[in-house]
């Protein structure tokens, strides 16, 4: 048995170097495959129990591991839609029969429908803003969608948000009398100051705001805003429909300058239908020895315009950029991770699906908790180090010739005992 026994391990052991060779091969095949994990393979003796005075040969067992967690260098492209992941975690896509699995490989480029899907034809995945703003779904992958970046829709954006900075003069005339400030929209309104600014509605068309800063008393402003097209012809005051869309009153230090309203914005109500609310800034307003100055006076909303393009942030938040300039978040791209990423099955086009052994995924946003962040532009490398495979491959070979040696060897005493009887 002892000769059969050596046979036998030396076939394990080619079986075995033949493994590794297999790897080996495959490794330098995908060396410039993007997000490509290297394999290796691992020997384990296998032990046959003996009894006294004759021993039985057992031979060697292997199990191929995957680098998964081990990241590959980050290499940065021209190309936008190009992703990458500094850090830990993967990114969820969609196989074209619709399962949802994790890949490295963020090459990912618009379909004809506007999809991204990477070179494996594997779509992005995440979470829409259509609702509102997205949180991740704690116990699976339900609420992903295909991220999908349309070229042909506009999408008119209406004003939310903007900020007013100005210097209102501290030697400014007050106008004690209430009846002439603009917020009793008399025709004898007077005023210290006036700016207008644009915004946007519902369906895109501007809405002209006349803002008007008139000082009522020491160190105390009121702001007033109307709509500009209810303004009477040829002139301002009065307004139609007798009502401002916005009124604050601010109260300066004066031994700085600075506000000491509380709180220190202005809220813009347009009637609809549909009603529109503006949160305006106004928190780093001064009253200075200054002349009226403009510091700084933005609103957020754009006209009906079609998407040029996308920016994603390392939040993983997909900003869609119009083509006047503005900028809408669509879709939060969530990365996915598991306790033990190295015991996951690898599947063909680069993914990887959970088992048992690597534990359930957990879905979390990028730079939370651990996970790391999205960088536009790049794509990372596989993890193969040509040389070593090299010398992997060297020792491999040599071992396998070894093992032949040792079959070839019992094969040849095996001959001689089996030519004893003649």
């Amino acid at each position: 048995m002892s000769l059969y026994g050596m046979m036998r391990t030396g076939v394990s052991g080619m079986n075995a170097q033949a493994n590794r060779l297999s790897t080996v091969a495959d490794n330098i095949a995908n060396a410039s495959t993007t997000g490509y994990k290297r394999s290796s393979t691992e020997f384990s003796s296998l032990i046959i129990p003996t009894v006294t005075g004759n021993y039985t040969s057992g031979g060697v067992t292997t199990t191929v591991r995957t680098s998964i967690s081990q990241q590959g260098d980050l290499k940065y492209t021209t190309s936008g839609s190009d992703l990458a992941i500094n850090g830990s975690g993967f990114f969820v896509v969609q196989s074209p029969g619709g399962a949802p699995v994790l890949t490295r490989a963020g090459s990912f480029v618009p379909d004809a429908q506007g999809r991204l899907v990477n070179a494996a034809g594997f779509q992005l995945m995440g979470y829409s803003y259509e609702n509102g703003n997205p949180s991740v779904v704690a116990n699976g992958l339900g609420g992903l969608v295909p991220v999908t970046i349309s070229q042909t829709d506009l999408v008119a954006i209406p004003s939310a948000t903007g900020i007013f900075t100005a210097n209102l003069p501290a030697d400014a005339e007050e106008v004690t009398d209430p009846n002439d400030w603009p917020s009793a929209n008399n025709a004898t309104a007077k005023y210290s100051a006036k700016s207008s600014l644009v915004t946007y509605d519902h369906l895109g068309s501007e809405q002209l705001l006349d803002v008007y800063y008139t000082k009522t008393g020491p160190n105390t402003w009121e702001v007033a805003i109307f709509k500009q097209s209810d303004a009477a012809p040829d002139t301002s005051f009065p307004y139609a429909g007798d009502e401002m869309v916005g009124t604050q009153t601010l109260t300066f230090d004066p031994s700085n300058g600075k506000l000491t309203t509380t709180p220190l914005n202005i809220n813009v109500t347009i009637p609809g239908p549909p009603a529109q609310s503006i949160d305006i800034d106004l928190s780093k307003m001064t009253q200075l020895d200054k002349s009226y100055t403009v510091v700084d006076a933005k609103v957020d909303g754009a006209a009906p315009s079609g998407i040029a393009g996308v920016q994603i942030a390392e939040d993983g938040v997909v900003y869609a950029q119009y083509e006047n300039g503005a900028m809408k978040p669509i879709f939060r791209v969530p990365i996915a991770d598991v306790p033990s990423p190295d015991l996951m099955q690898v599947l063909p086009g680069n993914v990887f699906v959970p088992t048992g052994d690597s534990g359930a995924v957990q879905l979390g946003f990028p730079n939370e908790s651990g996970r790391g962040k999205i960088v536009a532009g790049a794509l990372e490398n596989s993890n193969v180090d040509i040389a070593q495979e090299l010398t992997d491959m060297i020792e491999a070979q040599r071992s396998y010739t070894a093992n032949s040696k040792v079959f070839q060897t019992g094969a040849d005493l095996m001959d001689i005992l089996v030519n004893l009887k003649r």
